[in-house]
């Protein structure tokens, strides 16, 4: 019994295409490329002299540009100007309510240590004006030397409340810089040396 024709081409077609396969998997002289690290026209194959370009996904090159436009001295200006701007400009967005959390608090303390002061200046003020119609609001509880402590103590505070907003300023200037310039740093896990051979 003689095999029909269309089978006879059937088994052809399918070892040619099964020694075509196995052709492509094999590089000539045993040399292999690594499509890692090889330029795309460097990937050639052997069989058929024709240069392909390895399929991937193209990198994400929106972080790039924004690194490479990127100005630490922006970062810097932003800052002075609108404390938590530069925080911002640097894409460190927690960095910001840091920021204006610390400055509303010492603009608190400012206020509060100026309106105690300003209190016991008051009665202290009254004391010793020698007036007898006029009286603190304490109404004699505490003596001029007392009222006098407890004023200058709060005038004291409310002066290093003063120092701390300028202390908090001068910090979110400086935060704004060095981390504008380390944005095109690279702070990714494998940092490791490799040592091999060109």
């Amino acid at each position: 019994m003689k095999p029909s024709r269309p089978l006879f081409l059937l088994i052809a077609l399918v070892s040619a295409m099964a020694g075509r396969a196995q052709g492509d998997t094999t590089l000539t002289q045993g040399a292999r490329i690594d499509t890692v690290t090889a330029a795309p026209e460097a990937i050639a194959d052997t069989l058929g002299g024709r240069t392909h370009t390895p399929t991937s996904a193209p990198p994400d090159t929106t972080v790039l540009h924004w690194r490479q436009r990127h100005k630490p001295l922006r970062a810097t200006l932003y800052s002075a100007i609108v404390p938590g701007a530069g925080q911002i400009y640097n894409r460190k967005y927690w960095k910001a309510p840091i920021v204006w959390g610390g400055l509303a608090t010492c603009v608190y303390f400012i206020q509060d240590n100026d309106r105690q002061f300003q209190r016991y200046k008051t009665a202290y003020l009254a004391n010793v004006d020698n007036d007898p119609l006029t009286t603190d609001e304490f109404n004699g509880q505490y003596s001029p030397d007392q009222l006098r402590q407890v004023a200058n103590t709060y005038q004291r505070w409310r002066d290093l409340s003063y120092v701390a907003i300028g202390l908090v300023y001068i910090l979110n200037v400086v935060d704004a810089t060095v981390d504008g310039y380390f944005v095109r740093f690279d702070v990714g896990r494998d940092l490791s040396m490799h040592v091999a051979p060109s």
